[in-house]
């Protein structure tokens, strides 16, 4: 199909639609859902402001699902995927600042992802059988604040992923047919112009096919769930000195044949 972005008109109306320009300044809207059949109209409308791609009912997260970010943290490589969540609350969208908490400004670390996006609802499925219940992929960065996730939260991570702005997506979603093979993807991060993550989705443990199986057994999928894949090496608590985010950086995610999806920091007021 296409790259489908949700946005803002000149008008303030909400769209989903179909874009091509590499700044997404210009988009076809679509009529109908994205998630089960829809049209795509042929006039276009000006894009005013960049929206996330997808409001999720829930967001499944993969940790050490890398295997050189599984080495970089000493952390033995798991037997099955690991999932942990965040609050659809954190979800934020292109140039939306990410806000670095007052409760803990200092430790707040970034994560690349390959973000999955549900299409129809999934439970017990197979993993031959789950490339069949994907919509498409965007790019995410999963915000940790790490002094929440190791030291406060005794190794729960879901507090400590899961404040305000702490999940950006976009810049567009990309549909499955555009991606067939989503284990070759070349995946970015960096932090005012300095790449700290450079890998490939090639280094993933668990496939995605593997990963949407998995989670169907125990949670059901349902339209635009979003699953965040894992990061791989590089992210900023592991680094010596360390490397986390503070206010004035402006940080980016960047996936082969997706996009880039880049985020202001500021502090909490």
């Amino acid at each position: 199909m296409a790259k489908i972005i949700r946005f803002i008109s000149a008008d303030g109306q909400i769209y989903w639609g179909v874009a091509d320009h590499p700044q997404f300044k210009i988009a076809l809207p679509v009529i109908g859902s994205i998630f089960e059949s829809f049209d795509v109209t042929d006039e276009p409308i000006e894009v005013k402001k960049l929206l996330p791609p997808v409001l999720p009912p829930n967001i499944l997260g993969i940790g050490l699902n890398y295997k050189r970010h599984g080495d970089e943290t000493g952390i033995k490589t798991p037997d099955m995927p690991v999932m942990f969540m965040k609050a659809t609350g954190s979800i934020i969208g292109p140039d939306d600042p990410i806000i670095l908490p007052r409760v803990g400004p200092d430790q707040v670390d970034y994560e690349a992802e390959l973000a999955v996006v549900i299409r129809k609802k999934a439970k017990n499925v197979s993993a031959d059988d789950a490339m069949d219940y994907i919509l498409g992929y965007t790019c995410a960065n999963d915000i940790s604040a790490r002094d929440w996730q190791i030291r406060k939260q005794k190794s729960q991570w879901v507090r400590a992923k899961s404040f305000d702005t702490f999940c950006p997506l976009g810049p567009c979603l990309v549909t499955t047919d555009e991606i067939p093979e989503p284990h070759r993807l070349s995946i970015q991060s960096e932090i005012n112009g300095r790449i700290l993550q450079d890998s490939n989705t090639s280094d993933m443990i668990f496939d995605v096919p593997t990963i949407v199986s998995d989670l169907s057994q125990s949670t059901t999928l349902f339209p635009g769930t979003v699953i965040l894949t894992g990061t791989p090496h590089g992210v900023g608590f592991t680094r010596i000195p360390p490397v986390y985010l503070k206010a004035g950086d402006v940080v980016s995610i960047q996936i082969e044949n997706i996009g880039k999806l880049t985020n202001p920091v500021v502090l909490e007021e």
